[in-house]
């Protein structure tokens, strides 16, 4: 758990004691590309802490498949209806790449984080920085052109741009495949 230790030490100061409470409640576990994690309309217990890998979490609407979100190294994956309104989820979490990872328990996450204030704490950090990281999104998805949008992007997910398909990032900026091919033909 060295990457995912790292990443959520570099957040908020976390003990040894709270590091071996959490390393208690996780599985390591291993996932080949284009598995699903999180599947739409199906409850599954699960959060995954990656320590290797990419995914992206994506909703199905009308048969198209659209990108919401992407996580890496060191990030924690799960469906926020499960862990907030104990509900099936409503997007899917797919593997991008072969995973190595650390499942727990959403039930064990939600007691470690009623229970342990550097946990909690940890969490507030990752929600607060995601919907930062969303409301910055949804601005830019409303407010600027594709060529920004995109020279946005990738400032803010160099790695995703290094090892994602560019569908995927396309579906995520709301344009086509095809305008970001030529956007990346024109950007240096």
């Amino acid at each position: 758990m060295e990457v995912i230790m790292n990443w959520m030490k570099s957040l908020c100061p976390l003990s040894d004691e709270t590091i071996r409470e959490l390393e208690a409640c996780v599985t390591p576990c291993r996932f080949p590309k284009r598995h699903l994690l999180v599947r739409e309309g199906i409850y599954c217990k699960y959060a995954y802490f990656i320590e290797k890998g990419m995914t992206r979490s994506y909703w199905l609407v009308d048969g198209e498949e659209i990108t919401t979100s992407f996580a890496g190294d060191g990030c924690i994956v799960f469906s926020m209806d499960e862990l907030y309104y104990n509900e099936v989820s409503q997007e899917f979490v797919e593997t991008l790449e072969e995973v190595e990872a650390y499942r727990i328990l959403i039930t064990d996450l939600r007691r470690l984080w009623e229970t342990n204030l550097e946990l909690s704490n940890w969490g507030r950090i990752i929600h607060q920085n995601e919907y930062r990281r969303l409301h910055q999104s949804h601005k830019e998805r409303l407010t600027l052109p594709a060529k920004e949008r995109y020279e946005a992007f990738k400032q803010q997910f160099p790695e995703v741009c290094k090892r994602v398909n560019l569908g995927f990032i396309a579906s995520y900026l709301g344009i086509t495949q095809s305008t970001l091919s030529r956007l990346r033909g024109t950007t240096v």
